[in-house]
């Protein structure tokens, strides 16, 4: 059996998908399924075994100069490609109009969310096929359900999550100062996007100060500029030993690599906590003005802390007090606390 799945964006939406992949290989052994997915995850989709051929599409280019002639030639030529191939479904996992719009150029029936269920409902519209899923659900399980519909296995919301990707072989990678080699290194993921959702530097250099007087090594990897600086700082810090900063912005899959061999990570809310859940490495993740409850990092090695803010969504605080209320239950004695009792099974 051949599949297409459309499911482009974001990295945590891509990540969210290889639960129900596992779940779909597992009840149908001989699946193979053909992914589009933006250009920029492209890479990602190959660490599923169920997943054989994949289409990157640069739909966010395409948008920006849908009219000149070089776009609307790539169009016609990506689906064009895809259309070589006949598929058993195609399954909108989305339930976007954007994604209503790519699966309607591919010869063959869609199958998706129904109207009460997709995150834009009119996209159901188009859809032949469509599946109720609750709404008020973490994104995993929505897309577990929708799968086990779609493929018409049996599915039991309790079963485990099981990413299931083919990293068994992943050594760390040789950014990694030489001396490391063989000893073990935590990773803490620092950077994020909304400025409220920082941890404050100074609980990051008391986590430094427990984690190194335990005698863990520590990486702190960046994504720009300010993040660099953040890093180079709290590596400075008196006292902290033995905390390494890249001296580049590390590629996707050496990030993967470096996360995957780690001990321990922790992190705030951010793209990279997703990776490092499926790479099934014991993580605690820190939300301090949003909710882990529908789209959070999640896995079978996963601590989430939330601060009574957590279900706010707040983009700036409104005083001193919210600032500091959002900051309760993911002080770093707490952190350091859960860290060390996830460490400890491993």
């Amino acid at each position: 059996m051949r599949i297409l799945l459309i499911k482009m964006s974001s990295m945590g939406d891509v990540f969210h998908t290889f639960p129900a992949l596992s779940d779909a290989l597992a009840a149908i052994p001989e699946l193979k399924v053909d992914w589009i997915v933006e250009k920029s995850f492209a890479e990602i989709p190959t660490w599923h075994p169920a997943v054989d051929t994949v289409y990157p599409i640069e739909l966010r280019k395409w948008r920006k100069s849908l009219f000149s002639g070089q776009t609307r030639q790539g169009i016609k030529a990506f689906f064009e490609e895809v259309n070589q191939t006949r598929y058993d479904l195609i399954l909108d996992a989305q339930g976007l109009y954007k994604s209503v719009w790519v699966g309607r150029r591919i010869r063959g029936s869609i199958s998706g969310f129904d109207l009460k269920s997709a995150r834009e409902p009119l996209a159901s519209l188009f859809y032949q096929h469509k599946y109720p899923v609750a709404k008020k659900q973490h994104a995993i399980l929505r897309l577990r359900q929708l799968f086990a519909q779609a493929l018409n296995y049996s599915f039991d919301d309790d079963q485990p999550i099981v990413y299931g990707l083919n990293t068994q072989a992943w050594s760390k990678p040789e950014v990694l100062p030489k001396e490391w080699n063989d000893d073990g290194y935590l990773v803490f993921l620092h950077g994020t996007t909304w400025e409220t959702k920082y941890w404050p530097e100074e609980y990051w250099i008391e986590l430094l100060h427990k984690v190194s007087h335990a005698g863990f090594k520590v990486v702190l990897p960046w994504g720009n500029d300010e993040e660099h600086e953040r890093a180079l700082r709290l590596a400075d810090s008196p006292e902290i030993q033995q905390a390494w900063v890249p001296d580049r912005m590390l590629s996707l899959n050496i990030m993967a690599r470096l996360l995957k061999n780690a001990k321990g990570v922790v992190s705030v809310d951010t793209g990279l906590s997703h990776v490092a859940a499926a790479l099934e490495v014991p993580m605690t993740v820190l939300y301090r003005v949003t909710d882990p409850k529908l789209v959070g990092a999640d896995g079978t090695k996963v601590i989430r802390l939330e601060s009574p803010c957590a279900p706010d969504y707040i983009k700036q605080f409104r005083d001193k007090s919210e600032s500091e209320e959002s900051l309760q239950n993911i002080d770093p004695e707490t952190v350091w606390n859960r860290l060390q009792d996830e460490l400890s099974r491993v």
